[in-house]
């Protein structure tokens, strides 16, 4: 009777379908082999990446003591001159979001009777992000490679600040000293305009994540 009564009062267990349609969303192909594994150490994953996924306090980047402040802009646009319109377009969504995201745009920001190298090299090291606007006046605008350059050099390893965006460029002309890093590719304008929005927030959350561990 006693067994009986234990198996009466013991509790159900949570729903494994939910679970695993919401892990199977966002699992990447090495995490997605686990289902051949027990079903007992299948249970132990999803319970591990439910807690993984879980959300977190984003940091707010607008704070009067965010490290987002430490440079005159958050994100700087490479482009072509020809391709003016469309960067205009982008800087008017970047600084209209929420954020204000304070973009440099050469035509508008660059003091007049400055150098050119002088102004490229300050909007590179003034700014968190760098958008490389590449398409094919941008492949043979010495000064747009000029300014890749400098930004890579800013910052050798891919760690979300260049952010390429490929325009009416085949895969084979992505310049090769970016070939490490992922790029945007502009078919849809309005969800290319997001894809860049989205990371340049992302860096900027993990620049305050970084500085909040460093402080305590």
């Amino acid at each position: 009777a006693g067994w009986f009564r234990r198996l009466l009062h013991k509790p159900k267990p949570s729903s494994v379908e939910s679970l695993k349609s919401s892990h199977s969303a966002s699992s990447s192909p090495s995490s997605s082999s686990s289902s051949a594994k027990s079903s007992s150490s299948s249970a132990m994953s999803l319970a591990t990446s439910s807690i993984s996924l879980s959300p977190v306090s984003a940091p707010d980047i607008s704070a009067s003591d965010s490290p987002r402040w430490d440079k005159s802009y958050d994100v700087c646009i490479c482009h072509s001159e020809g391709d003016v319109e469309l960067v205009e377009e982008l800087v008017s969504y970047l600084e209209g979001q929420p954020e204000s995201f304070r973009c440099f745009l050469q035509l508008r920001d660059a003091v007049a009777g400055s150098a050119v190298v002088t102004e490229l090299c300050d909007a590179v090291q003034n700014s968190h992000c760098w958008v490389m606007l590449i398409t094919p006046g941008f492949l043979q605008d010495p000064w747009c490679r000029y300014q890749m350059h400098q930004a890579l050099a800013e910052a050798p390893m891919a760690n979300g600040r260049t952010i390429p965006v490929l325009k009416d460029v085949d895969r084979k002309d992505y310049p090769r000293e970016l070939r490490n890093i992922y790029y945007i590719y502009m078919a849809l304008k309005e969800k290319s305009f997001r894809q860049i929005r989205d990371t340049v927030m992302r860096y900027l959350q993990e620049l305050c994540r970084s500085s909040t561990k460093r402080m305590e």
